[in-house]
């Protein structure tokens, strides 16, 4: 478990317990001691941004031991593909993979490929430096394999080129003794970890892994991901029942903000969004962002069916039903680079809808300061957030780098709903859509989205209504019409659902994605989501007691695509189609009926045999063999390494995090040479491990979540007995590191790195161990990441601490790893506090400046 569930996702814990009490063995690897780890079986501390080579070590354990899973690896994962001879791996490059890029800091992939396949674009090319989303697309949207040659493969797996082989190669010094010097695991501590694994996986066992975002925030976020992924398809956990790798999502709908996106770069149901430069018509954006295998071939319906929801009859194939009408990205576009953007004065115009960036995004200050170079600024929430008072109430006001007067954003605050006064659904982990009801009317002005927005375009449609524009033709044309209610006039939610799930030509809800077609029949705003809607019944809203059912509860609520409560399930059966396991049997071919069937929606063409082999010429499903469970990827398979899709390489790799106090161990490489990190002056880094001046900032910081608070605390820090359970940012720190800097508990210490200065109270615990890394002691410092200046709890705000270096693949920000100086006593005020930090970064630079970099082995020894 990569996850403090017990304190971060306490209701979903409740199984682990249950799963506990029944026998199964509960492991938590963090760094702090917490109330997942008082209720494990094993608490394993190590050092906050090592955890790839720890669970590189599992997975050198597996295959130095022969523990792994082979007939479920050699049929159903890419194990024995063959890779082309050009490659090259981290082990061959000193931590660069064959292909970099120097002067432009990119890899071309085309060494990356399958023996026998041609890739649709090389990643090493400026022109996609900013915008990732085409080279990523959905993995196997990036690679064709030839017509009529599937990839090379070699199921002995001794070939030296095949994957196996090269994951062997690759992992083979992630060694017990190599994660007990980068992580500070004890050698027999890691052995039982990896052990207790491995002796859990198999035909009868399976073993599931459980994170969050302690896992996801890192510059080498997703690698993290896929090392675990690497693990589970090696002991044949993903598709069977009690294993697979569980994203624990948060209250606020998180799984289904991916779903149907508030990502810039995907469309919902994940279609790939369209370019600038690609993607000129409706045929070519097919044929550039979906294989010809597998059931994402069948993508032309599922992206001509959304745009039949959206824009209805004006939807024709004569006009390419208006795919020219969505728009295009035409840079990176994420979170962190329009902060940049808006630090430039380069966006007008900014919404603010349920998020804190002032307290919740890395930088507190440069998005405040973004903040203030907007015309105007539109903040929707609960209570007035910090993102709605920064021009008034902030540390930069009271530092004097913000007048209020001077600032000339205008702020519109609009109240918000909350989930108790509004209908709709959430979607978990799960992938379980489960419907909400109203409780409550909402007061006075507060409003819930859906109001919001359905209102907001009726107005912008009013006053486009008689222009002739052919630019406003899209906003003209929309589908906008549904049911209201009440004298707020509340849209329909269900009604919007319906949209979502889609329907056929004669109004008839569908109930299933297999009923989208490509000819402008049908309408579906969702693909993954329709069925949801079937029958014309809510089955979100479905809540039959487990008791009435059977263990998988297929009559409770609805998991897309089409109710199926685990992916890949196919996986559960071995090649001929039997269960692996009678005690873990899931789905199975039944020889009678010739059909897939059991206690789950099988998760695969029902009426497709096992022993099917597809023609040569087959495309979409029906190139998918009847023993390949992974039927979203072009040749069926788990991919324990990846041809296509991450941009900064095909197996995951151990770096050290972006601030460091260390060289990296394994490679001269130190970091991710694809992590995005620009030269922001209000982005300043500390020197990293190695460079003069990271002595200045000596110590790991890493940031966490509290029960008793939420996210970046609108919701939790204004209600009186919340406030008053957690009453005051606190800083954890280990009593050897006390002693070392003279922190008292109970007193006041200030947290310093290159980006600010904050104050907090001391919280002395061994909670936060310090891990022996290289012959010396390193101390860890943890910062709960909720507080503000707003609200009946305030106080320091630890995002104002962590910087903007980003994971390259999803831009996701660095705040579980970084560096940071601790001393006692309060934070300077006014003025005197931007010159406190700023003459701790002269101190660090100037070193940087006068000193020498130190050889690794001697950085290790001090």
């Amino acid at each position: 478990m990569g996850s403090n569930m017990a304190e971060c996702h306490p209701v979903g814990f409740q199984w682990v317990m249950e799963a506990k009490e029944r026998g199964a063995k509960v492991i938590h690897v963090d760094p702090r001691f917490t109330r997942t780890s008082a209720l494990a079986d094993l608490h394993v501390p190590l050092r906050a941004g090592s955890d790839i080579a720890f669970l590189g070590g599992v997975i050198n354990h597996i295959l130095s031991n022969g523990r792994e899973f082979r007939e479920y690896i050699t049929h159903y994962t890419n194990a024995p593909v063959i890779i082309k001879p050009e490659y090259r791996d981290t082990e061959d490059l000193d931590g660069l993979f064959s292909g970099f890029v120097e002067e432009d800091g990119l890899y071309d992939i085309t060494s990356w490929g399958y023996d026998g396949t041609v890739e649709k674009a090389a990643a090493g090319k400026r022109e996609q430096a900013a915008d990732v989303s085409g080279e990523q697309a959905h993995g196997a949207h990036g690679m064709e394999l030839k017509e009529g040659n599937p990839p090379r493969m070699d199921l002995s797996l001794k070939d030296p080129n095949c994957v196996f082989q090269i994951l062997r190669r690759h992992f083979s010094r992630y060694t017990p003794e190599m994660v007990e010097r980068i992580c500070g695991v004890p050698k027999e501590q890691f052995l039982e970890v990896a052990d207790a694994l491995c002796e859990n996986s198999g035909p009868e066992r399976t073993s599931a892994f459980c994170y969050a975002v302690g896992w996801t925030q890192h510059t080498v976020g997703v690698q993290y991901i896929r090392t675990a992924a690497i693990i589970q398809l090696l002991l044949g956990n993903m598709g069977r029942p009690g294993g697979g790798i569980i994203a624990l999502r948060g209250h606020a709908s998180i799984q289904g903000s991916t779903d149907i996106p508030t990502l810039f770069n995907l469309l919902p149901g994940y279609l790939t969004m369209p370019h600038v430069k690609d993607y000129g018509s409706l045929e070519e954006y097919v044929r550039m962002s979906t294989p010809r295998r597998g059931w994402w071939g069948n993508a032309d319906a599922y992206i001509v069916s959304m745009l039949k929801a959206w824009w209805g009859a004006a939807a024709t194939k004569e006009n390419d039903f208006c795919f020219s009408y969505l728009p295009r990205t035409d840079d990176d576009n994420s979170n962190y680079w329009t902060v940049g953007q808006m630090l430039e004065g380069k966006v007008k115009g900014y919404m603010i809808a349920g998020e804190n960036p002032a307290v919740g995004s890395a930088n507190g200050r440069a998005n405040r300061l973004a903040l203030a170079n907007l015309d105007w600024l539109v903040v929707r929430d609960l209570v007035e957030i910090e993102s709605a008072a920064f021009w008034y109430d902030s540390p930069e006001v009271e530092s004097g780098e913000l007048t209020p007067e001077e600032i000339a954003t205008e702020v519109f605050f609009m109240p918000a709903s909350s989930h108790l006064e509004k209908d709709g659904s959430f979607t978990n982990t799960q992938r379980l859509l489960q419907w909400h009801y109203r409780a409550v009317e909402p007061d006075e002005d507060c409003r819930s989205e859906l109001w919001f927005y359905f209102h907001l375009g009726k107005l912008i449609r009013e006053k486009l209504k008689s222009s002739q524009d052919p630019k406003d033709l899209p906003i003209q044309q929309l589908t906008w019409d549904y049911p209201t209610s009440g004298q707020l006039e509340e849209p329909s939610a269900e009604a919007v659902l319906a949209e979502i799930n889609g329907f056929d030509w004669t109004g008839q809800a569908l109930s299933s994605y297999q009923l989208l077609k490509a000819d402008g029949s049908t309408t579906c705003g969702c693909w993954i989501y329709c069925g949801v809607f079937g029958g014309e019944q809510n089955m979100a809203a479905r809540k039959k007691p487990h008791w009435e059912q059977s263990y998988t509860a297929l009559e409770w609520a609805w998991a897309w695509p089409a109710n199926r409560r685990l992916l890949y399930n196919r996986a559960s059966a071995d090649p001929s189609g039997k269960p692996w396991s009678e005690r873990k049997k899931l789905v199975w071919w039944d020889e009678e009926q010739q059909k897939w069937t059991g206690t789950d929606t099988p998760d695969f063409d029902a009426e497709k045999p096992p022993s099917y082999v597809p023609t040569d010429d087959a495309t979409g499903p029906e190139a998918i063999r009847g023993d390949s469970p992974f039927i979203m990827q072009e040749d069926g398979l788990g991919w324990l390494y990846v041809p296509q899709g991450l941009v900064d390489g095909p197996l995951p790799t151990h770096y050290e995090p972006h601030e460091s106090p260390f060289r990296n161990t394994l490679y001269g490489q130190r970091a991710n040479p694809r992590r995005q990190h620009g030269d922001l002056p209000e982005d300043p880094y500390n020197p990293a491990g190695g460079e003069p001046g990271a002595e200045v900032y000596p110590f790991v910081l890493t940031t966490y979540r509290l029960t008793e608070h939420h996210t970046a605390g609108g919701m939790t820090r204004f209600t009186p007995y919340l406030a008053e359970l957690q009453p005051q940012m606190f800083v954890e720190v280990h009593p050897e590191l006390a002693r070392e800097r003279g922190l008292e508990h109970g007193g006041w210490a200030t947290v310093t790195t290159a980006r600010s200065s904050i104050e907090a109270r001391v919280m002395v615990t061994d909670r936060v161990r310090p891990v022996r890394i290289g012959g010396r002691d390193v101390h860890q410092v943890g910062l709960p990441y909720h507080w503000g200046t707003r609200g009946l709890t305030t106080g320091g705000s630890a995002n104002d601490l962590t910087h903007m270096a980003l994971d390259p693949n999803v831009h996701i920000q660095e705040v579980k790893a970084l560096t940071c100086d601790i001393r006692p006593g309060r934070r300077p005020k006014g003025p005197r506090l931007p010159r406190f930090v700023e003459e701790l970064r002269d101190q660090a630079h100037s070193r940087r400046e006068q000193e020498p970099e130190r050889d690794p082995a001697e950085v290790e020894q001090t």
